[in-house]
């Protein structure tokens, strides 16, 4: 098996919500499993937050997991999520729902290399690239 690129996402107490908000974007299996259920756990308060979760979707696949109190987090400056492809309806749709409820930093538009591009930033402080490719000429 080749390697592969895995993209992992740090939230703050809310990993559930938004793995399950991703779901409800890309569709697909979403696998959770809380720190409890791997007794790793050093503060009973953190027993119910997500230690991994795992969301398949046909060609996406990324992980994601909660910061304990323990652990320094910064929400997106580390780190950007990128949607490409050529499939104008299905891209947009996904620009459209990841920017509900959150901030469209460029909206979908052609791009001077060609594209159609846009940016945005989901409820989740989670900042998000959406390319549709050009027609190959």
């Amino acid at each position: 098996m080749a390697t592969k690129f895995n993209p992992y996402l740090n939230f703050k107490n809310n990993a559930r919500q938004a793995m399950e908000f991703y779901q409800s974007v890309f569709g697909g299996k979403l696998t959770m499993s809380t720190f409890a259920e791997y007794h790793a756990s050093q503060d009973p308060s953190e027993d119910n937050l997500i230690m991994h979760a795992v969301l398949e979707a046909n060609d996406i696949y990324f992980m994601g997991s909660d910061t304990t109190n323990r652990m320094e987090y910064r929400p997106g400056t580390n780190f950007g999520m990128s949607l490409s492809g050529e499939n104008e309806a299905e891209l947009k749709n996904y620009f459209q729902k990841l920017s509900a409820g959150g901030m469209v930093t460029m909206p979908m538009a052609k791009a001077p290399w060609g594209d159609t591009f846009g940016m945005c930033t989901d409820k989740f402080g989670v900042n998000w690239m959406v390319d549709v490719l050009a027609p190959k000429s």
